[in-house]
């Protein structure tokens, strides 16, 4: 890949950064229904807005993010230490979150999938079969974008392999491939044209899940709705052929994509409000918001975000803003040096 192919730096760690914090403002209320996440943004969220931070740090969740972001930040670090993408590598990092307890707020397939993984199962068996079909891999995928959105036929292959070690239902890798070339062509410079935008990323989707990719197709028409009639459209989404008990947005990998996709179309230039109406649906609202804040990330790169609330993420006092924007620049910098 040549320098000049790859995204800013800016947008690299814009990505990485937006995620975390979308992650951080959902995470309060993972599992409300839309009326409580509709109070929940009018007054928590707008007043982080004005303060430009967090509620104080003995507030357990100031700034906290969860699972989704500590995945696709070990997928960043292990391209960091790897120079590639290297799913043994990664498979380890992920067994090795869960069984030092350092993870938050785990999804159950994927806690199956990195016990599984600790056994000594090989990476390309340990994952959950068919039809768990969750957004476990999704909301990791974002960074595959940055790292390989110039080719679109490994780009889907990375997405679908680092989604087959914890899942292995094929909308899961449509998911992830839907993630990871939502931030790619997020990152590309220039306006957002909603109709090439979404018919780019339903082929790429299509070819690991028709389906799916037919869902990415009905955004435009989507997007013409307001959020509250077009939320119970999109929660309906996908035809699950299992039950998750989830209400709202459940953590169902087609809805919850869709969904975070909705968001950010609807507001391409405006980060809050993507991550606003993000939560506002309800559910798993803090995966959607990981994942629309990706996406908003990418696109609007690290100065287009709410810098002063950015640097107040952490995990567990540690990986905040300052060591999270040194590694998507380390990765960036993977990229752009030429190779002997």
């Amino acid at each position: 890949m040549s320098a000049a192919t790859v995204p800013s730096r800016e947008r690299f760690s814009g990505c990485l950064v937006g995620q975390c914090l979308g992650d951080a403002l959902g995470f309060p209320v993972e599992g409300w229904p839309p009326e409580d996440c509709a109070e929940y943004v009018r007054e928590e969220l707008e007043s982080i807005r004005q303060a430009e931070r967090f509620p104080t740090p003995d507030v357990l969740w100031a700034g906290q993010y969860t699972d989704d972001s500590q995945l696709a930040r070990e997928l960043m670090q292990s391209y960091a230490a790897r120079g590639q993408f290297d799913p043994q590598d990664y498979a380890h990092r992920i067994a090795a979150i869960f069984a030092e307890e350092r993870i938050v707020g785990r999804g159950m397939a994927t806690d199956a999938a990195a016990c599984r993984l600790k056994k000594g199962v090989h990476w390309k068996e340990a994952g959950e079969p068919a039809p768990s079909a969750g957004n476990g891999t999704a909301m990791r995928a974002g960074p595959i974008g940055l790292l390989f959105g110039d080719d679109p036929a490994e780009m889907a292959r990375v997405a679908r392999e680092q989604g087959h070690i914890t899942h292995q239902d094929g909308r899961c890798a449509a998911g992830s491939i839907a993630v990871a070339g939502a931030v790619a062509l997020a990152a590309r410079a220039g306006e957002v044209r909603t109709e090439t935008w979404v018919e780019e990323l339903s082929e790429w989707v299509s070819a690991a899940d028709d389906s799916f990719g037919r869902e990415i197709l009905g955004l435009p028409s989507l997007i013409a709705l307001p959020p509250e009639e077009a939320a119970p459209l999109v929660a309906r989404s996908g035809n699950p052929d299992f039950e998750d008990g989830w209400k709202w947005i459940s953590p169902y990998v087609v809805p919850s994509v869709i969904w975070s996709l909705y968001s950010f179309l609807r507001t391409p230039e405006d980060y809050w409000a993507t991550i606003r109406t993000a939560i506002e649906a309800g559910g798993d609202v803090d995966t959607t918001a990981a994942m629309a804040g990706a996406v908003s990330g990418a696109h609007l790169g690290l100065d287009g975000l709410p810098r002063a609330a950015a640097q107040h993420v952490t995990d567990h006092g540690t990986w905040g803003f300052g060591e999270l924007v040194d590694l998507a620049h380390q990765c960036h910098a993977l990229k752009t040096t030429p190779r002997g």
